[in-house]
């Protein structure tokens, strides 16, 4: 007996015989293959345009604030008398040995909410929900919240952690949760980008790839909008450029462009065939979209909004106006909520800048019908911890902060489909972790695209050999808050 692998063929399996048994399975798997080229060639042609969801939607828009930072979400939203009543006692060990903390160096001390009217927290509206006193607008609307009070993150560094948040990874080149949503499901106003970002501070520690698009083609990455000048830069004529003329090189261009594309197949020049057109038509409809002094008193009022200059309640308005016409994805950064020191002086001021803007968006955005069809979101890149910082990254003495904290935090969610006036999850307690139903950024992004109607293992781009997507290998929807 010889050990030749052909002694185990069947003679009568010739090559005629397989093709004749299995036709009709290379005709499908050739046809799927024909359909997919058919479907890329038309997202490349036509890259956002609308494409029906994996399954009804709940949500078509998101309005996704990010907090540049991490707010104190334990003098927020998670409010924990053991801490107050422990306030100044050691930590517990578990809480420090082993653990990563960003510049707490020696065992620290606990640290709870001031027990004061400024920050005691109040159960809201009919829910009963509990938020802080430093946040009196968003009481008001409490019963259209759905607070996941344990989102755990893996990363504990700014940058990092924001990456992780946004793109589902913790090192440059993702694509943004933006990008992959209007790759997704495209846009419904072809004279708008279909994901604008707006940004009050300075720029987060990620940068542009906080929304960029990573592998994706860059006509899905965020769009930045300036509250002043240009709101997109170079989008005005130079001097002496008619609008005739301009017109007249985009369709120059673009002719060379279409010859090329039609050459090479390369992705990048049919983006840049789309953006030449976008920008065409973003001359019109930018300006209009950014005057916001047209709405009216009551609306400036309800926001809080100065007209012509850089705000935080101007880009919440902005974002409204933005769904409005139909923008798949609005990503608001406001920066400043970094407080290693002085947080019982800083928090109530940022909170004042934000509270009453984010409060009139929600507000405004039901009484305009567009609440159940836009998903509020209110993120951050991890938590604060339970144990005061006494000193900053320079040794120097200064008033008690927060650390970074990745092990829980809360984060919040309206409209859009989620239920209001509900509380999800539980953190012991101190407020240092879970203890109940833990939410990883995974499942938190992945319930975001369930709202949107996509399934994120679906949602799927290949690049370098393999299928990638915002949520990895890892991701469930919490079906929990889904009204």
């Amino acid at each position: 007996m010889t050990n030749s692998p052909l002694q185990f063929v069947n003679p009568e399996l010739t090559r005629r015989y397989m093709l004749q048994k299995s036709g009709y399975g290379l005709g499908a798997c050739a046809l799927a293959s024909l359909l997919n080229q058919d479907a890329v060639a038309d997202r490349r042609e036509k890259p956002l345009e609308m494409r029906t969801p994996d399954f009804p939607a709940r949500a078509k828009n998101v309005i996704y604030i990010h907090l540049v930072g991490a707010p104190s979400h334990l003098d927020l939203f998670d409010y924990k008398p053991q801490l107050q009543e422990r306030n100044g006692q050691l930590c517990p060990d578990e809480f420090f040995e082993g653990k990563q903390l960003a510049f707490i160096r020696e065992q620290p001390v606990l640290m709870g909410t001031p027990k004061s009217s400024e920050f005691a927290f109040k159960k809201c509206g009919q829910s009963g929900l509990e938020i802080s006193n430093l946040m009196p607008n968003l009481q008001g609307v409490a019963d259209e919240l759905s607070i996941l009070k344990t989102v755990t993150t893996q990363q504990f560094n700014h940058a990092p952690a924001q990456l992780f948040m946004l793109t589902g990874f913790e090192r440059f080149g993702r694509p943004s949760i933006g990008s992959w949503v209007t790759y997704g499901l495209g846009s419904e106003n072809q004279n708008l980008p279909g994901f604008v970002v707006l940004i009050t501070g300075q720029i987060l520690g990620a940068g542009s790839s906080a929304w960029g698009s990573g592998f994706v083609p860059t006509v899905y990455q965020g769009v930045e909008f300036r509250s002043q000048g240009d709101p997109v830069l170079y989008l005005s004529n130079p001097q002496g450029v008619t609008s005739e003329s301009r017109r007249g090189i985009i369709d120059t261009v673009n002719r060379l462009n279409q010859v090329q594309v039609a050459d090479v197949a390369d992705p990048e020049i049919a983006t840049r065939i789309s953006q030449y057109e976008m920008a065409y038509r973003m001359q019109t409809s930018v300006p209009e979209l950014m005057d916001i002094k047209a709405e009216s008193q009551r609306t400036h009022d309800l926001y809080g909004t100065e007209p012509g200059k850089t705000s935080f309640a101007n880009n919440c308005l902005l974002a409204r106006r933005l769904v409005e016409r139909g923008v798949r994805f609005v990503q608001l950064f406001d920066e400043g909520w970094d407080m290693h020191g002085s947080v019982f002086n800083n928090l109530p001021k940022k909170c004042k800048q934000v509270d009453q803007p984010i409060a009139a968006l929600i507000q405004d955005l039901k009484e305009r019908g567009l609440l159940d069809e836009t998903l509020v979101v209110w993120s951050s890149e991890f938590g604060r911890t339970p144990m005061a910082q006494g000193k900053n990254g320079t040794g120097k003495e200064t008033k008690a902060g927060r650390d970074h904290h990745k092990e829980g935090f809360s984060l919040w969610m309206a409209g859009g489909g989620v239920k209001g006036g509900f509380s999800y999850g539980q953190t012991d307690e101190l407020g240092y972790a879970p203890v109940e139903n833990e939410v990883p950024v995974h499942d938190f992004n992945a319930t975001i695209l369930h709202l949107l109607g996509v399934n994120h293992e679906r949602l799927t781009y290949r690049y370098q050999g393999r299928q990638f997507r915002l949520t990895d290998v890892h991701g469930n929807v919490v079906h929990e808050i889904i009204a």
